[in-house]
């Protein structure tokens, strides 16, 4: 029992060294320059707005009142909408859901990805021409049409649905670029030496492989969640998926609906969500970019 105690004190002292020196590199990577600082808080912004903003200022969709395209005041922030609704609560409210599924969307497109070109590149012979003459195939056909044809057959009501239906159709170029990554690594001398001493391949993937790409694909996965809120808000704007009606998309469609762009009045009922969606274009862009800058060495070096 007292060896067990010992053990188990060994142990949670290397986890806990372990987690502190992750923890701080994390730190590093993430405050290395302005644009990691500046894109990092801007998408922080975000994720609280939409998971703890709903919560301070709470929001009753089937609230009607009288005061409609109401102009920003210390009531309505950001002015009303149509129907009298408070936009900005509106904007909190819509933002969880457009938020879940540009993770879910890239979590479920870096999967794919990363399991395709990995094998792809790894295995190789017959199997890496089949599996590229797919991905081929993928990459000719327009992805946004596709999508928006799958979402008008099929009933799109949650965001698991919707983010399978926009990762589908984006997996195929990410792939193709990790296979790259792949082959050009099976060629290094570390992995070769690994060969020789006859390692089992899942060491050499996830132990080898994958700690050489994992910064490429981390930034990916911000570029993802950035095309994923574009392509989800469009189709929502089409009407092809229901969702709440404070969902960004579905107040751009209710903003189209109803002419308010002839409407002066109705300015920030169709700009707000517009500028939402640029502002989160914009952090992601700007972290994705400086994680590259510091995580790539030819870069760091310049």
């Amino acid at each position: 029992m007292k060896d067990f105690k010992m053990r188990f004190k060994k142990s949670m002292i290397r986890f806990w060294k372990s987690f502190k020196s992750g923890a701080v590199r994390l730190y590093k990577t993430l405050t290395y320059n302005t644009k990691t600082k500046v894109g990092l808080a801007i998408l922080l912004l975000f994720v609280i707005g939409a998971f703890i903003g709903p919560i301070i200022f709470p929001y009753n969709p089937l609230t009607n009142e009288v005061n409609k395209f109401a102009p920003p005041s210390a009531e309505h922030w950001l002015g009303t909408d149509n129907l009298g609704r408070d936009l900005f609560r509106q904007m909190l409210y819509g933002s969880r859901d457009v938020l879940v599924i540009a993770l879910l969307t890239s979590i479920f497109t870096i999967i794919i990805a990363v399991a395709v070109g990995i094998s792809s590149g790894f295995i190789g012979g017959m199997y890496d021409r089949v599996i590229q003459t797919i991905t081929n195939l993928f990459l000719t056909i327009p992805s946004f049409p596709i999508m928006i044809i799958m979402a008008s057959f099929f009933t799109i009501e949650e965001p698991v649905s919707f983010a399978l239906v926009l990762s589908i159709w984006n997996w195929a170029g990410l792939s193709r670029a990790i296979r790259a990554q792949v082959i050009s690594l099976k060629e290094r001398d570390f992995i070769q030496i690994c060969n020789v001493m006859g390692m089992r391949k899942s060491h050499i993937i996830f132990k080898e492989l994958m700690p050489n790409i994992s910064s490429y694909i981390f930034i990916n996965f911000i570029l993802i969640m950035r095309n994923a809120i574009t392509a989800s808000v469009g189709i929502m704007m089409l009407g092809l998926a229901a969702f709440e009606p404070s969902n960004w998309g579905a107040i751009l469609l209710r903003a189209k609906d109803i002419g308010a762009l002839l409407i002066p009045e109705a300015t920030l009922f169709w700009l707000t969500p517009i500028i939402a969606i640029a502002l989160f274009q914009a952090g992601a862009i700007l972290l994705a970019s400086g994680l590259d800058e510091t995580l790539n060495p030819r870069l760091r070096r310049n």
